[in-house]
């Protein structure tokens, strides 16, 4: 039964109607922001963190001692759920993973990124110049394979789980991409992360306001450093308690919220084997690496909710081929539009990921065309059923395992 009182249904009530269902550009207030993230964060109401840096969580090795327990381990693990969403969303763990099993996996990727080159591959980015930089994508699958024991020992590090099942429960996914800054490699624009984040603005304004709100729950980031970060290698910026501004998604994209993240961000150094994690929906980049000597290379984590996922298997591909025929006739006898993508959203893979970086590499935008995508094009333009069958099986055989 709930506890609430009238006046507090009542509150409850007018702040949903405050807040728009769909956002616009003009939601986006700077000083609203700013009194979002202008805030202070108490070290006093997170008893399992060692210290506040920067305003920045950090956890030390004495965290051990208290997750001993199945009590021990749950008050730590609400301590973190707390931490990346009512504080200030960004967490650091000092000696996550072992140095010497960070140097083991570093070996690995080394010579995945040595194996790329080689072949002529060059890695795109989402948020960064192509090329500039190294990166190996799909990296987990590619490392449990190439070395399963190196990954054994890597995963077995309690922390990783630990944080993940606090933000995430139980059967979450994790995925993993290399990233490498090479000397000179330049800072990342300020920006949120996926799955919102992955989108430019005006698909994100397509998206209702709750949708917005859902996204950061369903991932969680995080980044292994696979050696040490003094400033100058450029380690990830944040800008703590920006996770909270409902329509950041929407205001990340906007010059006026890019220019406050340059003026009010912060950056902490990593040792090797140190890890951070942080909601998704917190503003931050990668940093400027002005050494001249340092690969600065990072494991991230994305990691994402087991509920992310539909209740049956569907064969799309299948679908979409059998209803070409019918659409295409159906466009060319004067069809209405929102008809025709009604049938398409039922039927298409509306989304671009998961899929395999290597070979399906974003165009135009912060991820590669979609099955939709492809189906609308060859029904408006006039396609073939053969032309559209190739198209499809080609983007199907780009989003397989990179293993």
């Amino acid at each position: 039964m709930s506890t609430a009182t009238p006046a507090g249904r009542t509150a409850a009530r007018a702040d949903q109607a405050r807040q728009p269902v769909w956002f616009t550009d003009a939601d986006c207030h700077l000083e609203d922001f700013r009194a979002v993230v202008e805030v202070s964060t108490d070290l006093g109401d997170y008893p399992y963190a060692d210290a506040l840096e920067q305003g920045v969580l950090v956890y030390g090795p004495r965290l051990a001692g208290h997750v001993s327990t199945p009590e021990g381990r749950r008050d730590v693990q609400a301590e973190l759920a707390r931490a990346l969403s009512d504080g200030p969303g960004v967490v650091v763990f000092r000696q996550a993973v072992a140095t010497d099993v960070v140097d083991r996996a570093t070996a690995v990727f080394e010579a995945m990124v040595a194996d790329q080159k080689a072949s002529g591959g060059a890695a795109g980015d989402h948020f960064g110049t192509p090329g500039a930089n190294d990166r190996v994508w799909g990296a987990a699958d590619k490392l449990a394979v190439r070395d399963p024991e190196v990954f054994a020992d890597y995963y077995a590090a309690d922390v990783l789980a630990l944080v993940c099942e606090a933000w995430l429960g139980r059967g979450y996914q994790l995925t993993s991409q290399v990233n490498v800054v090479n000397p000179g490699g330049q800072a990342q624009t300020a920006h949120r992360d996926y799955h919102l984040g992955f989108m430019g603005a005006e698909q994100a304004l397509a998206y209702p306001s709750h949708v917005h709100a859902l996204s950061p729950l369903m991932t969680l980031q995080g980044a292994v450093a696979h050696c040490d970060m003094p400033l100058e290698t450029g380690p990830t910026l944040y800008l703590p308690h920006s996770h909270k501004y409902p329509a950041g998604y929407v205001a990340f994209h906007q010059p006026e919220f890019t220019a406050y993240f340059d003026d009010h961000r912060v950056q902490l150094p990593l040792a090797t084997g140190d890890a951070a994690f942080f909601n998704p929906a917190v503003f931050h980049g990668a940093g400027t690496n002005t050494t001249t000597d340092v690969r600065r290379m990072a494991n991230l984590l994305q990691v994402s909710s087991a509920f992310g996922r539909a209740m049956e298997v569907v064969d799309r591909t299948a679908m979409v081929e059998a209803l070409f025929p019918v659409l295409a006739a159906r466009w060319a006898e004067g069809a209405d539009e929102q008809q025709l993508r009604a049938v398409v959203a039922a039927s298409a893979e509306g989304y671009a990921f998961p899929t395999n970086l290597d070979l399906d590499q974003p165009v135009d935008g912060l991820a590669p065309p979609t099955q939709a995508d492809v189906v609308l094009r060859a029904v408006q333009e006039g396609w073939d059923a053969g032309r559209l069958s190739e198209a499809l099986h080609a983007q199907d055989e780009r989003r397989r395992s990179g293993v």
